[in-house]
């Protein structure tokens, strides 16, 4: 109970500076109808509850299956089980994160139909394994992480140069998207339990990071290769607003809860399905562990059924509307000036990110200081959030002309910091990407786009997820850099001496 009251007010602290925001601006630049208003306030709720119990499945369920899947895979010490055991797990664990779901349906929503959310959730979700069974390789061969990473990204320029915007946008949203509450403790969990194996502390410590940043490349090289092979051209995008003409409140709650109960029964099926047949012929878990597992995925189901019914039903909707109703007043300059508050107050209330830089200072015996690892992300997602609705505000100026430079620094610095900041900072991307972006501010950059005249909901629409995951990128290498010169000027110094 105690571990379950924790997550409850991590949660509180993610969601309430959102919901206090929303609220504010529908007492003073856009109202919004009543019935909106209390619909947004029992989504808000239900987001809380919800993500709450989830997380509390996922850390009492499905992180212990990927640590002993981790340890069991690798202690048989052949290749083709990892191989085997990669795939079948990235894909599993990817098809079941929430994140990728909520964004799936806003595409599929957004295009009409034309991606489906099936569709697209699969596509990530083969990435993800790919690229996850080949990290896990590299930690098994002990391969240099920034070689790896720049060999997927020189993959991913080539294909983004014959991929069409729309599909660029998505794609660099997949990777921020699916790399959250479900999939970034699984993946950590994985590489600890491989890298524990290894007999070198150092190198184990450097390993355990460094395997979610790998994987998420992997839904950016999946999500391009299906827009090059369909050979999609200009996809048009528009937001409909059926379930805002709505009047009732909790209407579209019951409306959605069936669906919404067998979409997540059937994504968590296959990795409670393989968990227990490991069990049956590997693990052979005491009966205690077992049940504590069991009950996880079941706190696990209850959760993810109730954070996503909140979303859809009450918590997008609104978002839409807000940015839709920001985005048309006359003074653009609101429009980037709220994003650039939403982007600062989601990172610091996303709890995931206090773990973080908590580890970070950890790791530097305190060199580098969590407030300032706080205060450079909240900074740095503050003006991603920025940057995307300038894209929506200003024409011409396009997603690429902040990635294609974010992304050269980021690897130009993965070869100059410590290997161990460059696995913390990728991993870092998916750990600031989190439910808040993947909800409130992807629906909020979708408004925004539909009111701007002469943006579109495709291209300037989506992109805001990838540009808050690319942040942490730069800003936790550039904290290495500066811990790697403090470290060197200390040690010159007592040479010296």
């Amino acid at each position: 109970m105690n571990v379950l009251m924790e997550k409850l007010r991590d949660v509180l602290s993610a969601v309430l500076p959102i919901t206090a925001i929303v609220l504010m601006l529908n007492f003073t630049i856009t109202p919004l109808e009543g019935h909106l208003l209390l619909r947004f306030l029992v989504g808000s709720v239900a987001v809380i509850l919800g993500l709450s119990i989830f997380l509390f499945g996922v850390d009492i369920g499905v992180t212990p299956i990927g640590r002993v899947m981790g340890a069991s895979m690798t202690r048989s010490n052949k290749a083709w089980i990892v191989i085997a055991a990669g795939l079948a797990l990235g894909f599993m664990i990817s098809i079941a994160e929430p994140d990728l779901h909520i964004l799936a349906s806003e595409v599929e929503h957004v295009t009409a139909g034309v991606i489906s959310k099936a569709s697209l959730v699969v596509v990530v979700s083969v990435g993800i394994a790919v690229m996850l069974t080949t990290g896990l390789l590299r930690i098994v061969l002990v391969k240099r992480l920034n070689i790896l990473l720049f060999a997927a990204y020189v993959v991913i320029a080539t294909l983004a140069v014959f991929s069409s915007s729309e599909f660029l946008a998505i794609a660099f949203d997949a990777s921020g998207a699916t790399t959250g509450a479900m999939t970034v403790p699984f993946m950590l969990a994985l590489a600890a339990g491989v890298a524990s194996l290894k007999k070198s502390g150092i190198a184990s410590e450097e390993d355990s990071f460094g395997l979610v940043g790998v994987a998420s490349a992997g839904a950016i090289l999946a999500v391009l290769a299906m827009g090059v092979i369909s050979g999609a051209g200009d996809i048009a995008g528009e937001i409909d607003y059926g379930v805002s003409a709505s009047t009732s409140i909790m209407g579209p709650f019951g409306a959605m809860l069936p669906q919404v109960a067998r979409d997540v029964a059937i994504a968590l099926a296959p990795l409670t399905a393989v968990f227990l047949l490991g069990q049956k012929a590997w693990f052979h878990m005491p009966a205690r562990a077992l049940s504590r597992i069991l009950k996880g995925l079941i706190y696990t189901f209850v959760g993810l059924v109730t954070f996503m019914l909140g979303v859809n039903a009450g918590f997008m909707d609104v978002g839409t509307l807000v940015g839709n109703r920001v985005a048309s007043l006359d003074a653009k300059w609101v429009v980037v000036a709220i994003g650039f508050v939403l982007g600062m107050v989601v990172v610091l209330a996303e709890p995931a990110v206090y773990v973080l830089t908590r580890q970070v200072e950890e790791v530097t015996s305190g060199y580098v200081k969590r407030k300032l690892v706080l205060a450079a992300l909240s900074l740095g997602i503050g003006i991603a959030v920025a940057l995307s609705m300038i894209r929506i505000v200003v024409p011409g100026v396009n997603l690429w002309h902040f990635l294609l430079p974010g992304y050269v620094i980021s690897l130009v610095l993965a070869f100059v910091v410590p290997n161990l900041f460059v696995g913390i900072a990728f991993d870092a991307g998916g750990v600031a990407s989190g439910p808040m972006t993947a909800t409130f501010i992807l629906a909020f950059a979708h408004g925004a786009a539909d009111a701007v005249e002469g943006a579109s909901v495709m291209i300037d629409g989506f992109g805001v997820i990838a540009m808050v995951a690319m942040m942490p990128l730069i800003a936790l290498q550039i904290l290495g850099l500066i811990f790697k010169l403090k470290s060197a000027k200390v040690g010159g110094a007592a040479h010296e001496r």
